[in-house]
């Protein structure tokens, strides 16, 4: 019989339900998602970037460092996110936790309507270090922004993050289309017709959202 995958929302609330203190350690939200870590953590970095909204100078470049070492990690073929023995130490206010829990849960709910377990090859295996690979590859591109070369690539890293969290395989694959095919693109046009190029094709597709 195929594993049963348990939703990332009964995490969460699970996670909520045993918020009792004042503090939680980074410590004990890895050991709550376990191998999903990455999944969890990549999104968590990467969102900020991919929505269409106003960023402090400087966001793209902050964000980038964490997860260009997560995805690293999973290239390289960890099962489970390292972190610092400082970072592990660091605690959160519990009522901080239940805010962002209470905020993203609804749309959790709504994804995993769309997102379930297939193509589980993807998600492991010398896949899985592909997957890593690819993920560096569009971090790499949010250290280094332009205008129009970092909320794209993280939109990718979005749907690879889920799709990690959820063991679903297609949504990985549409995650490294969207940012490797980006990226591609981008920087092709760039070289080829400096940043008008770029603007052009930028505006036509956000004119079709």
């Amino acid at each position: 019989m195929p594993t049963t995958i348990r939703p990332l929302s009964r995490l969460l609330l699970d996670l909520e339900n045993s918020l009792k203190g004042e503090y939680i350690a980074i410590s004990e939200l890895l050991e709550t998602f376990h191998e999903r870590g990455f999944g969890f953590f990549l999104m968590l970095f990467a969102l900020p970037l991919a929505l269409p909204i106003p960023k402090p100078p400087g966001m793209a470049t902050v964000m980038s460092f964490p997860l260009m070492l997560l995805t690293a990690q999973q290239s390289l073929g960890f099962h489970r996110v390292w972190f610092p023995q400082r970072v592990l130490r660091q605690s959160l206010h519990c009522a901080t936790v239940k805010k962002m829990i209470d905020i993203t849960l609804p749309w959790f709910q709504w994804a995993e309507r769309i997102l379930h377990p297939r193509l589980g090859f993807v998600t492991q295996g010398g896949f899985s270090h592909f997957n890593g690979i690819c993920g560096l590859l569009m971090a790499l591109s949010v250290l280094f922004p332009m205008p129009g070369s970092n909320m794209v690539p993280c939109i990718g890293i979005v749907f690879m993050g889920a799709g990690v969290i959820m063991r679903d395989g297609l949504a990985i694959i549409l995650g490294m289309v969207i940012g490797i095919g980006w990226m591609i693109l981008f920087y092709s046009l760039l070289l080829v017709f400096g940043m008008e190029g770029v603007e052009m094709v930028k505006n036509f597709i956000f004119s079709m959202l």
